[in-house]
């Protein structure tokens, strides 16, 4: 993981979990990660695709959910 650079965000506060299969209703075990800018960008329901990197793993984006990404960096 290449850590803080320009053009990157820190998620103060966001929450990541190990979610394990038969607990808090969980159907299988995944990871949970939990702030409300993400919840702002990738909506319930929706899915994307997620794989590995050097310490740690790169979530990518659709294109609605880059624009709503976009639209909240505006803001700041």
């Amino acid at each position: 993981m290449s850590g803080p650079a320009e053009g990157k965000i820190l998620l103060k506060g966001a929450k990541v979990y190990v979610h394990v299969k038969g607990k808090a209703r969980a159907r299988i075990t995944h990871i949970d990660i939990e702030h409300p800018s993400i919840g702002k960008i990738i909506k319930p329901k929706e899915a994307t695709y997620c794989a590995g990197k050097h310490g740690g793993c790169f979530i990518g984006l659709k294109k609605e959910m880059l624009k709503r990404a976009e639209k909240l960096i505006k803001k700041k």
